[in-house]
């Protein structure tokens, strides 16, 4: 978080020095610091909210509250909070700024398509978001993302707007076209960052869910069920995409066993057939 605020200040620095407005860097700070605050203690509400999660009775779930109790007992993890969102697209994700405060999101596609131990293997992979702290990682990154991003828009909306700043003032014009190349770039590369550390997380508790259960194949088969399903969820966002097993989006499908390297750059998540074969590489391990 340190490290986040000392860009956003470096970012907005070279904004108003090019526009020679100090404001500019107040205000880059004033909202660094305010979403980063939001996003920390209430990322998991406004995930839930954009997802439509709703939080159920223990009697209408019962399969999926004792997965959950079981897998948090071989887990060593505090029991997450279960919220079902009712859509027929099977999908699930985690959220959160800690395990004592995370959440669990699966919905209804997801009960009804898999078998307990392939329910079991979704959960194993959510848990491990839960225990690996990649639900507060993410947190990071996307308000690490999302302000750059303001930044950026502010930078060019106020050169449309005809803001000159100090452009002909000896090194401003430098200042100027420093900031320019920023605002383009720095989102772009933000958002890369922002996805490659998801498709490396997403791995990561692929892995150690297997290891959790100590059975890789229930994962692997689950998500070859969700890798079949061509509907996408009703309810989705480019800002929560990430947080899911698998893309929301069905970018990712099945029988794309080969994407560019382009496609996979922009992905959130990895290929699921890559995910599957290195799942099925652990049984023989």
């Amino acid at each position: 978080m340190t490290l986040f605020l000392i860009f956003v200040i470096a970012v907005g620095w070279v904004f108003a020095r090019a526009y020679s407005e100090p404001i500019i860097l107040v205000i880059a700070v004033l909202v660094a610091v305010a979403q980063s605050l939001v996003s920390y203690y209430y990322s998991d509400k406004i995930a839930l909210f954009t997802t439509g999660a709703k939080q159920p009775k223990r009697s209408d779930f019962l399969e999926l509250f004792r997965v959950v109790e079981n897998l948090s007992i071989a887990s060593g993890l505090p029991q997450p909070k279960i919220y079902v969102i009712s859509d027929p697209a099977p999908n699930a994700f985690a959220t959160g700024r800690d395990p004592k405060n995370a959440t669990l999101a699966v919905t209804t596609g997801l009960l009804q398509r898999l078998n307990k131990t392939e329910l079991e293997g979704v959960i194993s992979h959510e848990m491990s978001h839960i225990g690996n702290y990649d639900i507060r990682l993410m947190t990071v990154v996307v308000v690490l993302v999302g302000v750059i991003a303001l930044l950026a828009d502010w930078f060019l909306r106020m050169r449309f707007w005809g803001f000159r700043g100090n452009d002909r003032e000896g090194g401003g014009a430098y200042l100027v076209l420093i900031g320019l190349i920023l605002s383009i770039l720095a989102p772009i590369s933000a958002t890369l960052i922002q996805l490659a550390i998801s498709r490396r997380r997403e791995y990561l508790a692929d892995a150690t869910g297997a290891l959790m259960t100590r059975y890789p194949e229930g994962l692997a088969s689950a998500l070859e069920k969700i890798a079949l399903e061509k509907r996408e969820m009703r309810l989705k966002n480019r800002a929560t995409a990430h947080l899911f097993i698998a893309d929301p989006y069905k970018s990712d499908k099945k029988s794309q066993k080969s994407e560019s390297w382009l496609a996979v750059a922009f992905s959130t998540h990895p290929p699921i057939a890559e995910r599957i074969r290195r799942l099925r590489e652990m049984i023989g391990r």
